[in-house]
C-alpha cells in the first residue's frame, strides 16, 4: 500500500491535543545545549516536534541534508522524507512508527525517556544519488498524559546493507527488542556480549593499531589476534574490522 503524502500519516498513533503551559516550560531554551551537543558530533543532529510535524533544529552536518541546507530542510519538516526516501522505505517508516508508539504507549510513564529507537532507511539526495543513514531517535519531552512531544535524532552512515534493522534499548539495560516487519511484532533479546579480550582487541583496533600492534602490545601472536578478530565479525554479524567498530559504537558495545 502506497503511503499518504502527508507528514501525520507517519504518526497515527502519537495525536496531540492541548499541551499544558506546563508542558511548554519545559523547553525553554533547551535548543542552545542541543546545539553545542551539534557543535561537537560529525553525526547530523536534528529535533523533531511532533505537535506540528515540525523540524524544531537541524545541524548543518550534509549527511542527513541531501544536497540542501540546514535551513532549507528545517522548514521542510516532515515532508523532506516524503520528498527523499524511496517509497519502499517510506512504508517500512510508517510501519515502524505504528509498531513503535504501540510500544511506547505500554511502557510505564516514568520510563519512557530511558528508551531509544534505532533503525536504517535510504536518504535520496537532490542529484539522484542514494545513501544508507541510520537514524537513532530518543524523546526529549512528553507531555502531562506520557506521550511524546519533541524527540532528538543522530544520523549517521548505516554499517547495515539494506534498510531495515529496527531496534528498540533501554538506557541502563542489557534488554533490546527487535522489530519483525512480517507480523509487525517486537521480539526481545539480549545486546551481543563480547569477551573482555574481544572487548580489548575492539579497542586497540579503534586506536588505529595493525594486527602485528595489537599482538605486540597484549603479548600473543598475529594469528592469535586473527583468531579473535573472527570471533568478533561472527558474534557482531559484519564482515570487516570497520563494520565491527560502527556496529560497536552505534549499539553502545564500546
Amino acid at each position: 500500500m502506497k503511503p499518504s503524502n502527508h507528514p501525520s500519516s507517519l504518526l497515527t498513533k502519537n495525536n496531540l491535543a492541548n499541551i499544558s503551559p506546563e508542558n511548554r516550560l519545559q523547553n525553554q531554551d533547551y535548543l542552545e545545549a542541543v546545539k553545542a551537543f551539534a557543535r561537537l558530533t560529525y553525526q547530523s543532529v536534528y529535533v523533531i516536534n511532533y505537535e506540528n510535524m515540525s523540524f524544531e533544529y537541524v545541524s548543518d552536518n550534509p549527511l542527513f541534508l541531501s544536497g540542501y541546507s540546514a535551513g532549507e530542510v528545517q522548514e521542510m519538516g516532515y515532508q523532506f522524507y516524503f520528498n527523499h526516501v524511496p517509497q519502499s522505505d517510506l512504508q517500512m517508516l510508517s510501519a515502524l512508527n505504528e509498531a513503535g508508539f504501540d510500544f511506547y504507549k505500554n511502557l510505564p510513564s516514568e520510563e519512557k525517556s530511558q528508551y531509544s529507537i534505532t533503525y536504517d532507511f535510504h536518504l535520496i539526495h537532490k542529484d539522484g544519488r542514494q545513501i544508507l543513514i541510520n537514524h537513532k531517535l530518543t524523546p526529549l519531552f512528553l507531555t502531562n498524559d506520557g506521550k511524546l512531544w519533541k524527540s532528538m535524532c543522530i544520523v549517521s552512515m548505516s554499517h547495515h546493507k539494506a534498510a531495515g534493522n529496527i531496534y528498540i534499548y533501554k538506557h541502563g539495560s542489557d534488554d533490546k527488542w527487535e522489530l519483525d516487519l512480517a507480523s509487525n511484532t517486537w521480539r526481545k533479546s539480549k545486546k551481543t556480549a563480547l569477551t573482555s579480550r574481544e572487548m580489548e582487541i575492539l579497542y586497540l583496533y579503534a586506536q588505529g593499531l595493525t594486527i602485528i600492534e595489537i599482538a605486540e602490545r597484549i603479548f600473543v601472536a598475529p594469528d592469535t589476534v586473527k583468531y579473535y578478530r573472527r570471533r568478533i565479525f561472527e558474534k557482531l554479524g559484519v564482515d570487516n574490522i570497520v563494520e565491527a567498530l560502527s556496529y560497536a559504537v552505534n549499539n553502545k558495545i564500546i
